[in-house]
């Protein structure tokens, strides 16, 4: 090789270098913590991308997303925390209190996003939602405080309904003893007879449907829940084969043909998760960030799932409502 060349040709390999090392900086991690299966988090993951894109991170270019799921199994949520602190990803994301409450004891140095149902300082998760503590901010959207109006808008839509069966999911306590409190007096207040099903498991949902069948109720309450939510085709196909009015706590639900829905808006809330990760990885510290309690509800009814059934939706509800499919 001539002299000049070999020169020219070093010249180049110098000058790629810091480009090679710029390539090889690490991208921050987020450590996204379920409840449910990693496969029924596809909705939340998706917004919470987006939050991140607001932001100016792409998952799979500066920055990476994991997902561990507890696959409904509570008593995994510790381990899967800690697998996370082992990892030092940069973020933890948590949804439902008790994932929360795993990440918050495994990690006391990384921040943690959570996105909760209830009241986080009546949960124990911080005690100032202007001003949180520690490593925790997040996301507070409203389940169990709104079943009451959930209630009060499936007896507009089955307006002659006298008895409601309630369906919990037991696995999440929190939200299960909150939702049966909150139901029950406001059943009351109308004059409701409420009937409690439980299910923490697919099978358990088909056992549910299978109580109704024998011994049909007017309408059916199926309480918030992450695992419960992730049946969304189930409890539709279900309810339509049983001809069963059901009311449900996030949109998605409705979207897939469960009758009707009334709660947070789904998306905006899993979006603004995504935005609270983006901004501590550029620098901000939890405690600059305060609690997001979601104020945005929707009523979404679903007109095909009422055909199916032979349920006529009252003018008014149709008024009022967010949206209705079609």
């Amino acid at each position: 090789m001539r002299r000049r060349e070999f020169i020219s040709l070093l010249g180049g390999v110098a000058a790629a270098w810091p480009i090679a090392a710029r390539g090889q900086a690490r991208v921050p991690v987020i450590g996204y913590l379920s409840t449910t299966s990693i496969s029924d988090n596809s909705l939340q993951v998706a917004a919470i991308r987006q939050g991140l894109k607001d932001t100016g991170y792409v998952d799979g270019q500066n920055v990476t997303i994991e997902i561990r799921g507890a696959d409904n199994q509570m008593e995994r949520l510790p381990a899967l925390a800690a697998d996370f602190v082992r990892r030092r990803v940069d973020v933890i994301v948590a949804s439902s209190p008790a994932g929360a409450f795993a990440a918050k004891a495994a990690a006391t140095r990384i921040p943690i996003v959570f996105v909760v149902a209830g009241d986080p300082v009546r949960l124990g998760l911080v005690s100032n939602l202007a001003r949180p503590e520690g490593n925790l901010t997040g996301i507070n959207f409203f389940a169990y405080e709104v079943a009451a109006k959930r209630l009060e808008l499936l007896r507009q839509l089955v307006p002659g309904a006298v008895r409601i069966a309630l369906l919990i999911n037991p696995a999440n306590a929190a939200i299960a003893e909150s939702t049966l409190r909150d139901v029950q007096t406001a059943a009351t207040a109308m004059g409701l007879q409420v009937s409690l099903l439980t299910a923490d498991t697919v099978q358990e949902i088909d056992a549910a449907f299978a109580t109704m069948a024998r011994d049909p109720p007017d309408a059916l309450f199926v309480s918030s829940s992450p695992f419960l939510s992730s049946r969304r085709v189930q409890f539709a196909l279900l309810a339509a084969r049983h001809k069963i009015p059901a009311t449900y706590g996030s949109r998605p639900t409705a979207e897939v043909g469960g009758l009707m829905s009334y709660g947070t808006n789904f998306e905006d809330t899993y979006r603004q998760v995504g935005v609270y990760a983006g901004r501590i990885l550029k620098g901000a510290k939890p405690t600059e960030l305060p609690v997001v309690q979601s104020t945005r509800f929707e009523l979404v009814i679903n007109a095909s799932a009422a055909r199916v059934i032979g349920l006529t939706i009252p003018p008014t509800l149709l008024a009022i409502a967010d949206e209705v499919i079609e």
